[in-house]
């Protein structure tokens, strides 16, 4: 596959929806290769992006926890709320006030905690002027008809109510967006997001960890303080913007004193950024993953979270000054020009004072028993590819899984309740893409890459994998509750483009 052809074809696009294709005209293109910014690699914007160099947002400021949303039950074992998804502003830049789409008029949307054995009820009023939305609950165990997938829309101005039992051993990490068919992409980045929090009866964490949930969501803004639409990089690539905010901020601060053990729970809520992150000055152990808590605690130098993955972490500040969450290099693939610098940003600065901390408790050297699906009854393998081809109109270039682009009005697999499956996830495109199946958690049994078969470091239950390209991941699954279900690339223009699937799980 010739690179070059991506560049060409990245100045002007449309997209097509109905052919989950990136249309590329040629008009006009002779050459281009020694315009500026085009050679391959280049790291400059295309040229649908914007000129000016990023806004400078300011730093420093203490870390806000993201605002809890009020259960208006009055009784345990019921949550009761309301969720509005509706248009707002925010101020990233002092002086400018940037359009934005929010849930309850705040982006992050609000922390929704409930409990295990829970009933959850929440209406969700869609405020968006003009488009459908939905909410679909990532990774959470909730019945087909409430996983706000793409054939359930709730039409702009229309109200319907969520409803689902969170089940005993349902405690973890969890995360709400839109999913509608469309229009996934500019909802989530324009702000539409939030954390839900499934809490365990009896937690084995220490309570005097505290329990804080960092939010990673990623900005780009014009000068006028506007959030500009997708360029064709952003199309090809996905969507990477120029500021990594954590709870809607820029490298905010936390304070702690000398010898505090803090539990974090980190989410990657952008549509393409991947995050190779590390700890300066402070050690991570690694207790949970997407769906809970892992068997046993892990120690941590670095941590890879892409788009859509959790990670719960315990870092202890044993040393004072202060302690830095930054990126390091990781290269996911990127076509054309544009590559993002994604190393040596930081995140999150943490102030250690020199006055110790009061004696922490013990981290448990056993979190919970997490048993292996077993063996599998049926296999299936999903390959993920990329085209190009010329037309007589220009080009084309599609993302696609076992040769097809997205179709809503077809079942791609189906699959039967309480059946264990392999699934074999082949990435033969040029570029990581993470993969995130709904209704379920699945375990990783393995990775192949160059020939060479690795083992995951623990056991853990995850509902996005990241399949580096080149790579092969094998992991077991089992759907329990009938209906028809997403599969699909986390990144969310690839999602966009036809990078999806559906399985229908059958009684």
């Amino acid at each position: 596959m010739h690179r070059r052809g991506f560049l060409v074809a990245g100045l002007a696009t449309a997209l097509s929806g109905s052919r989950a294709l990136a249309q590329m005209k040629m008009d006009g293109m002779s050459g281009m290769d020694s315009m500026p910014g085009m050679e391959s690699g280049h790291a400059g914007h295309d040229m649908g992006a914007m000129a000016q160099a990023p806004a400078a947002l300011p730093e420093g400021e203490a870390l806000r926890e993201l605002p809890l949303l009020a259960n208006e039950a009055g009784r345990s074992g019921l949550f009761r709320a309301r969720l509005t998804a509706e248009a707002s502003t925010a101020r990233f830049v002092e002086g400018q006030d940037t359009p934005i789409l929010a849930y309850n008029s705040t982006s992050p949307g609000p922390l929704i905690e409930a409990y295990e054995g829970d009933r959850v009820e929440i209406t969700f009023a869609n405020r968006t002027e003009g488009e459908q939305s939905t909410v679909h609950w990532h990774g959470m165990p909730v019945p087909a008809d409430q996983d706000g997938n793409p054939m359930d829309p709730v039409a702009a101005g229309a109200d319907r109510v969520y409803a689902f039992e969170l089940p005993e051993g349902s405690a973890g990490s969890y995360w709400y967006h839109p999913h509608p068919h469309g229009r996934t992409s500019e909802q989530v980045y324009r702000g539409l997001a939030g954390a839900f929090v499934v809490k365990a009866k009896a937690d084995p964490i220490p309570a005097a960890y505290g329990d804080t949930a960092l939010m990673f969501t990623d900005l780009r803004l014009a000068a006028d303080g506007s959030m500009p639409d997708n360029t064709m990089t952003d199309l090809m690539n996905g969507r990477v913007g120029d500021h990594v905010l954590v709870n809607g901020q820029k490298n905010p601060k936390l304070a702690v004193t000398l010898g505090a053990k803090r539990r974090l729970r980190l989410y990657n809520a952008t549509n393409a950024r991947f995050l190779r992150l590390a700890f300066a000055n402070a050690a991570m152990t690694v207790i949970g993953s997407d769906g809970g808590l892992l068997e046993a605690p892990v120690a941590a130098d670095e941590i890879l979270l892409s788009p859509a993955e959790r990670v719960e972490l315990v870092v202890a500040f044993d040393k004072p000054g202060a302690a830095t969450l930054t990126t390091l290099d990781y290269d996911r693939g990127w076509m054309g020009p544009g590559r993002p610098a994604d190393a040596g940003l930081t995140l999150l600065t943490v102030d250690v004072a020199d006055m110790p901390a009061e004696a922490m408790p013990p981290l448990p050297e056993r979190l919970r028993p997490i048993a292996p699906l077993g063996q599998p009854t049926v296999s299936r393998r999903l390959v993920f590819t990329e085209t190009m081809a010329m037309n007589p109109t220009g080009m084309e270039m599609g993302f696609l899984i076992n040769g097809k682009a997205f179709d809503m009005a077809r079942v791609d697999i189906v699959a039967r309740a309480g059946e264990t499956e392999l699934w074999e996830i082949v990435n033969q495109a040029d570029m990581d893409h993470p993969f995130h199946l709904h209704g379920t958690q699945f375990q990783v049994i393995e990775h192949e890459r160059d020939g060479k078969v690795s083992k995951p470091p623990y056991l853990a239950w995850k509902d996005t994998v990241n399949v580096a390209r080149g790579e092969t991941v094998r992991l077991v699954t089992r759907q329990e509750r009938p209906g028809a279900r997403m599969y699909h690339c986390h990144i969310l223009e690839h999602e966009q483009l036809g990078v999806m699937g559906i399985v229908d799980v059958q009684a």
